[in-house]
């Protein structure tokens, strides 16, 4: 081998390295990437109980029962259909009936109930998650109007 080959396969062995580790770390992170789902989406589809989803929506208006301890359930509504979420733990500040919300976990489709292990609630009055914004405006709930986005109702 003269002295351009050699340096050419370094390269190409180097180039077959880093894409091997590429692999290997994409493949390890696929188990961990969640996806955002609205009730909708988590009725409509198939979910296997042990799959780790995202939930999100607005917290249905007279749904939140606080039990013993840091114990909650509420439900997450996208105003079409709604999931029950039972939560331990202390929520979020900002966490209130007709709010946006996200919660992590994992859905039992047996019992319908969302076990969530993390709730996130929106952090100022205009912001919400940009899945559960989408989701609403693509069933005409959410609109846009001065000082950020609104949901439908409030503007009545």
């Amino acid at each position: 081998m003269n002295r351009k080959q050699k340096r050419l396969s370094i390269i190409a062995g180097g180039a077959i390295f880093l894409a091997a580790a590429a692999a290997l770390v994409m493949s390890a992170l696929n188990d961990q990437i969640v996806f955002f789902s609205s009730p909708t989406d988590i009725h409509s589809r198939p979910v296997s109980p042990d799959t780790r989803i995202r939930l999100g929506g607005l917290v249905e208006e007279g749904t939140v029962i606080r039990g013993e301890g840091a114990k909650v359930t509420f439900k997450v509504t996208d105003t079409n259909d709604s999931v029950e979420v039972t939560y331990n733990g202390i929520l979020p500040d900002l966490f209130r009936e007709g709010q946006g919300v996200v919660a992590e976990g994992i859905y039992d489709p047996a019992s319908r109930v969302f076990t969530a292990d993390t709730i996130l609630a929106k952090h100022d009055e205009n912001y919400m998650p940009k899945e559960v914004a989408d989701a609403l405006k693509a069933q005409g709930v959410w609109q846009e109007g001065e000082g950020g986005p609104k949901p439908a109702s409030a503007n009545n």
